[in-house]
């Protein structure tokens, strides 16, 4: 048992009471963004219409705009396990990441060498390959294990050196679920004398995030993955945030978190996003912020390990199905509950539709996790991919799986 109070926490969830056809709606496109409990929204709400200002200012507004942001970067910075001032706010991990990418590659230049894997979502390879390719660096890329989707990190070993400046990893890949042992890459970078950066977007609604143990000089995640509007949150280590130069207006601070944050920040969106780790920590034991988050997180990873073992066990019955990555229930243990997957006779897009019309709500394709998509073969259709999160029940497994039995029956 996790300890999670299941019907609590869906009765704060509104969008969870949508219904298709007279049969509640099955939210399993989480990977691509939750649902949000009313207190995110009235946070964004509140903020709007009681303190809406830019940051700066000496009136009432402004200052407490300010001293909402300052709540919600201390908030974000307890989160992924860092300080408040190592925590910086954009649009989405993506624009954070190509901005970040942008000020190392300006300290790269020929012989440089940096590492991207065949597992990450585009978003954590095409800003570092772009980037090598402008300094003239050369780009290196993990592959993938023969087996379970997993990297294989004896050719990690070999390929690093003193030429290797970055390694770019996903801690969770969001299409095949696959969990990588990011503090051991993250090791193996440091003693080469490499940067890492970890990508924990799919990490992050699933599992505790600490950067410490994880030992990385850079993570992102994004709010809106993990029960929040959208914002990007890039956590870096407070020297690197000074050391290296960001593209900013001169007018912009010249050191701290602010520098790296270009224009206006969205004040509503991180409103929203304190609200949401507020949430999550609520979920947890009585404490400090982390100490509650702790217990929440434990308790979030023990109800989905029993929703992952149920899901794949029910996938195993179905002919003409294979999922991607690991598929047995007793290894659910290294995956997160995302699940994708491919049948002999329909395609995913077909099957996404079909599912959409039965009121269950899924995505097909590759998911931006290109590398990974071709490594694997599944190019140029993908997957179908579903999603678990800590407001399913095993009733929503069971739902799940009898709506697929209907549409491929159809």
């Amino acid at each position: 048992m996790s300890g999670l109070d299941i019907a609590s926490v869906r009765s704060r969830f509104p969008g969870l009471r949508r219904e298709v056809g007279g049969r509640p709606v099955l939210f399993l496109d989480g990977p691509a963004g939750s649902q949000v409990p009313q207190s995110v929204a009235d946070a964004v709400r509140d903020w709007m219409l009681h303190h809406n200002a830019n940051h700066g200012g000496t009136f009432a507004t402004s200052v407490e705009t300010d001293a909402m942001v300052a709540q919600a970067r201390e908030a974000c910075g307890v989160f992924v396990g860092g300080a408040a001032d190592e925590v910086v706010f954009g649009p989405n991990m993506t624009t954070l990441t190509f901005q970040l990418s942008r000020a190392l590659a300006r300290t790269w230049g020929p012989g440089d060498e940096v590492v991207v894997t065949a597992s990450d979502h585009d978003a954590n390879v095409t800003p570092w390959v772009l980037a090598a390719r402008d300094a003239g660096a050369t780009v290196r890329t993990v592959p993938l294990a023969p087996h379970e989707a997993a990297l294989d990190l004896d050719a990690l070993a070999a390929m690093l050196s003193s030429h290797t400046r970055l390694v770019a990893v996903g801690a969770c890949s969001n299409l095949s679920g696959t969990v990588h042992d990011v503090a051991r890459v993250c090791a193996m970078a440091r003693s080469v004398g490499a940067l890492s950066f970890v990508d924990a977007v799919h990490w992050a609604p699933h599992f505790r995030t600490d950067v410490a143990r994880v030992g990385c000089d850079f993570l992102a995640c994004s709010a809106y993955k993990f029960f929040g509007p959208h914002v990007g949150i890039l956590w870096g280590r407070r020297e690197l945030l000074e050391q290296f130069t960001p593209y900013k207006v001169r007018p912009a601070d010249d050191h701290g978190p602010e520098r790296w944050q270009q224009g206006t920040a969205n004040f509503a969106c991180i409103a929203g996003t304190l609200a949401a780790v507020e949430y999550l920590a609520s979920l947890g034991s009585t404490g400090s912020m982390g100490a509650r988050l702790d217990t929440a997180f434990a308790a979030v990873a023990a109800h989905e390990l029993d929703l992952a073992r149920t899901m794949l066990a029910g996938l195993a019955r179905v002919p003409g199905l294979r999922v991607v990555g690991i598929a047995d229930p007793a290894r659910a243990h290294a995956r997160a509950a995302t699940f994708s997957f491919t049948h002999s006779s329909v395609p995913p897009a077909v099957l996404a539709q079909r599912l959409a019309a039965a009121g269950v709500f899924c995505w097909s394709g590759n998911s931006y996790a290109l590398n990974l998509s071709q490594a694997l073969g599944l190019e140029p259709h993908g997957v179908l991919r579903v999603g678990l999160l800590h407001y399913h029940s095993r009733a929503d497994v069971e739902a799940f799986l009898g709506r697929l039995d209907e549409v491929l029956r159809a």
